[in-house]
């Protein structure tokens, strides 16, 4: 289901000479000298398009650098005036929206424990109401596609059109190469429901180790994202939050200089009619594979009226992990990833396992 919101393109509350758009700076304000010299690094690598710094940091325990508070305000301010750069921060309630507003800050954003909490969401649009300010909205902590949108739609109820949304990854329990689970289906699934909507990729917290930063931004281009979230320190390993996924300016440079940008099309006949050919044949070959779902569970069906009338149960534990176990070789003998193959399996038999139950508990009628 598609989401119609009134939003203005990044692209004229942002402009920039060039793509993608570059939001950089410190993951938290820390000094005054810090956050400027910083700033002005930036500023001379000629690629940085706005200027980000925490001012207050919402930490998991207490005890750790919850930032500068309004005083951060100031440096960041001061940062402004010596680059020219528009600047940005986060923030969590009314308290900051208006000592932001104060100071003369450009842009906000909304973070992932804000975003979580649709009280303080409306917190937030409430006291922006009237004021025309660009704001951005990152995912929540937990993979929660309406909770985004929600938070989205609370800024657009209250009058704000210069939206645009930060996708910084998701909290796993299980912890894989990334801080934050990309999960790119949950930024599609935004674009798709809200096309007009830009996207902002934060390889930072995604990735929460620089070295994979560049892998994480190239693939955000590569699915049109509008534009990138790098955090940028002078010093990042004696910053006092996030240092690990911080870089240095020079090093943002050698990022963004490495990244290949691609368009979303292209003028070229010949591309245009090659590419028409392979989605017809991507078409048919769907309208296949649809076809042999259906008769695979229609199978599915009468294997369970089967059960049903021999009083057998619906899971079968064996023969699931026989067909686990030849489905993915074969998958791997046909060039198939195997956690794909997996994946789509076990997609298949719990919408087998659900028809089988309609089956089992479905009372026949007596004449």
């Amino acid at each position: 289901m598609k989401h119609t919101l009134q939003l203005e393109s990044i692209s004229k509350w942002l402009p920039t000479a060039s793509k993608p758009i570059i939001i950089s700076g410190p993951c938290s304000a820390e000094t005054e000298e810090q956050t400027i010299a910083t700033a002005k690094q930036l500023a001379a690598t000629g690629k940085v398009h706005a200027l980000r710094a925490g001012i207050w940091k919402p930490r998991t325990r207490p005890g750790q650098y919850e930032g500068a508070g309004e005083e951060g305000l100031k440096w960041l301010i001061a940062a402004k005036k010596e680059t020219g750069l528009p600047v940005t921060t986060e923030v969590a309630n009314a308290a900051h929206v208006e000592a932001c507003l104060k100071a003369g800050v450009d842009i906000l954003w909304v973070g992932a424990r804000t975003t979580v909490n649709p009280f303080s969401v409306q917190e937030v649009a409430d006291s922006l109401k009237g004021v025309d300010i660009p704001v951005m909205v990152k995912n929540p902590i937990n993979p929660d596609l309406e909770l985004w949108i929600g938070a989205l739609e609370r800024l657009n109820k209250a009058g704000l059109t210069k939206l645009a949304a930060i996708h910084r990854g998701f909290s796993s329990f299980e912890k894989g190469p990334f801080r934050n689970a990309p999960m790119w289906d949950m930024a599609i699934e935004l674009k798709t429901r809200i096309p007009e909507l830009d996207i902002i990729c934060d390889p930072s917290h995604i990735s929460g180790n620089r070295e994979l930063i560049s892998f994480i931004s190239q693939k955000a281009l590569d699915l049109d994202m509008a534009g990138l979230m790098i955090e940028s320190h002078i010093n990042p390993d004696a910053a006092w939050s996030d240092a690990k996924q911080q870089v240095t300016p020079a090093n943002l440079g050698k990022i963004i200089d490495g990244l290949v940008v691609r368009t979303v099309s292209s003028d070229n006949k010949t591309f245009k009619d090659t590419l028409s050919i392979l989605r017809e044949q991507i078409d048919q070959l769907d309208d296949e594979i649809m076809s042999k779902l259906a008769a695979r569970m229609k199978i599915s069906e009468k294997i369970g009226q089967y059960k049903k009338e021999n009083g057998v149960t619906i899971l079968q534990v064996a023969r699931w992990e026989e067909i686990i176990q030849t489905r993915i070789t074969l998958g791997k003998a046909m060039g198939l990833n195997a956690d794909f193959t997996s994946d789509l399996l076990k997609l298949i038999h719990q919408e087998s396992i659900q028809i089988q139950t309609k089956v089992m508990n479905k009372v026949e009628e007596r004449v």
